[in-house]
C-alpha cells in the first residue's frame, strides 16, 4: 500500500504554526518597560507605605477640627464619717449625689487653624508621594536600560567571537602552510576564550540586575524575568532653561515644599492664638435627699496664659524659626532641581555627540581597518597582533556606542523625574 505524499500547503501550514508559536513565545518573554513601571507603582512597598501615610494624614484633618471630648463626672458626697451612707437620713442634710458635664471650647479660630495645618500636611505628603512615584519610574527605567545594555554586550561578544574565528581560521591556514607560528593560532584562540570569560561575567551581572529589578517591582528576587525588548532612541527636544521653568511650576518636590511652608505659616498663626485663653463650661446637678431640694450649678473656667514670656512667646519664635527653615528648604530644592536638570542635560548632549562619533566615525573606520588588516594578515603583510588589536578596538567602540545610548536614555529618565516633562508614570491615588 502506497502512501500519498502530503500536499505542499500542509507543510506550509505546519511551518507557519511553528513560526507563530516561536514568535508568540519570544514576545511573551520580552520585558515591556511601561508594564514594569505600572507594576512597580502598584506593588512597590515604599510606594504602598507612602500611600498608607497619605491616607492616614487625610483622616487627621477632621480630628484636628473637632472639639475635645466632653468630660462626665458622677459621685457621691456623704455627710459625716461615722456612717458610710447617710443619704435620705435626718442626719444627712448635706449628703448628695453629684452629676456634672464639662466641655472645653478652644478660643475662636484655633480649631480651623489646626484643620488647616493637618490639611497642608496631607497635601504635602501627597506631593511627596507623587515625587516618589516619578523617582521610582526613573529607577525602573535605569535598571531596565542597564539590563538592555548587558544583553547587548553579550550579543556583541557573540558577533565579535565570529570575527575572532575568522582570525583563527586565517592563522590556522598560515600555520598549516608554514607561514606562521603556532603562537599566532594560540593568540587568536586565547582572545576567543577571553570573550567567553566576559560573557560569563555579564550573565552574572544580569542575575544581579534582575534581582534589583524584582525588588523594585515588589516581587521575589528570584522571580524569572525575560529579555528586554529592542530600544529605539527617545526623542527629547527641550531647552534646559525651559525645563527648569517647567520644573518649578510642576515638580512635586516644589509643591511639597510649598505645602510645608503653608503648614509652617499656619503653625505661626496657631502659636500666636495661644496667647488667648480657652474656656471650659461645666454643668452640675446635685441630687439631695427627699427632705431637701436638689441643686444645680453652671460654671466656666478659663486658663490664664500667665507665663507667656517663657511659654507662648517662645512658641511663636520657635514656629517662626521653623517657617524660615522650611522656606530655605524649598529654595534649596529649587537649586538642586536646577543643578540636576543642567547636569543630566549635559550628560544627554555629550552622549549624543559621542554616539554620533562612534556610529558615523570610529566604528565604520575601525571595521574597515580590521578588514584591511585581516586581508593583509592572510597574505603575510600584517602581523596577527595588529589584526587582533584592530578587532579589540572595534569591539570597544561598538560597546561604547551602546553605553552612551543607555547613558542618554538614563539621563532622559532622570530629567522626566525632575521636570515631569514626558513622564507617563504617575497613576491616580485617592
Amino acid at each position: 500500500m502506497t502512501t500519498r505524499p502530503k500536499p505542499f500547503s500542509h507543510y506550509l501550514l505546519i511551518i507557519v504554526i511553528f513560526l507563530l508559536f516561536n514568535i508568540t513565545h519570544a514576545l511573551a518573554d520580552e520585558l515591556d518597560l511601561q508594564a514594569l513601571i505600572d507594576e512597580a507603582l502598584q506593588n512597590n512597598h515604599d510606594i504602598l507605605m507612602s500611600e498608607a501615610g497619605v491616607s492616614a494624614s487625610k483622616f487627621r484633618v477632621s480630628q484636628e477640627e473637632s472639639l475635645p471630648d466632653p468630660m462626665v463626672m458622677f459621685g457621691y458626697q456623704n455627710d459625716g464619717v461615722r456612717d458610710l451612707y447617710t443619704f435620705g437620713d435626718e442626719m444627712g442634710a448635706d449628703s448628695q449625689w453629684m452629676f456634672s458635664v464639662s466641655q472645653m471650647f478652644p478660643f475662636p479660630g484655633k480649631l480651623p487653624l489646626k484643620g488647616r495645618m493637618a490639611s497642608s500636611n496631607a497635601e504635602s505628603r501627597k506631593a511627596a508621594l507623587d515625587s516618589m512615584r516619578l523617582k521610582l519610574a526613573a529607577r525602573v527605567k535605569e535598571l531596565y536600560y542597564e539590563l538592555f545594555l548587558t544583553y547587548k554586550k553579550i550579543d556583541l561578544i557573540h558577533d565579535m567571537s565570529a570575527l575572532f574565528s575568522r582570525i583563527e581560521d586565517a592563522a590556522l591556514a598560515r600555520y598549516s602552510s608554514g607561514m606562521a607560528l603556532q603562537q599566532e593560532v594560540l593568540m587568536a584562540q586565547t582572545e576567543k576564550y577571553m570573550l567567553l570569560e566576559k560573557e560569563e561575567m555579564l550573565k552574572q551581572k544580569i542575575q544581579s540586575l534582575e534581582a534589583m529589578l524584582n525588588a523594585t517591582l515588589g516581587r521575589s528576587v528570584s522571580s524569572p524575568l525575560g529579555r528586554t525588548s529592542e530600544l529605539s532612541r527617545t526623542e527629547y527636544n527641550y531647552d534646559p532653561d525651559e525645563l527648569i521653568k517647567v520644573s518649578f511650576e510642576n515638580s512635586p518636590e516644589i509643591k511639597a515644599g510649598e505645602k510645608m511652608i503653608a503648614e509652617a505659616e499656619t503653625r505661626v498663626e496657631m502659636a500666636k492664638k495661644e496667647y488667648y485663653p480657652d474656656f471650659t463650661v461645666n454643668a452640675s446637678y446635685f441630687a439631695k435627699g427627699p427632705d431637701f431640694p436638689d441643686m444645680w450649678s453652671l460654671t466656666t473656667s478659663i486658663n490664664i496664659p500667665l507665663f507667656y514670656r517663657t511659654k507662648q512667646r517662645h512658641a511663636v519664635h520657635e514656629a517662626g524659626a521653623l517657617l524660615s527653615g522650611t522656606v530655605h528648604e524649598r529654595d534649596a530644592t529649587k537649586f538642586m532641581l536646577s543643578s540636576g536638570i543642567r547636569d543630566n542635560y549635559s550628560m544627554l548632549t555629550a552622549a549624543e555627540r559621542l554616539m554620533d562619533l562612534y556610529k558615523n566615525g570610529l566604528v565604520p573606520k575601525t571595521y574597515q581597518d580590521f578588514e584591511s588588516a585581516l586581508a593583509g594578515y592572510s597574505t603575510g603583510k600584517v602581523e596577527a597582533l595588529t589584526v587582533i588589536t584592530r578587532l579589540k578596538s572595534l569591539v570597544d567602540f561598538e560597546i561604547l556606542y551602546w553605553v552612551q545610548f543607555v547613558e542618554r536614555e538614563k539621563a532622559i529618565a532622570r530629567l522626566e523625574a525632575l521636570t515631569t516633562v514626558g513622564a507617563r508614570s504617575s497613576r491616580p491615588f485617592n
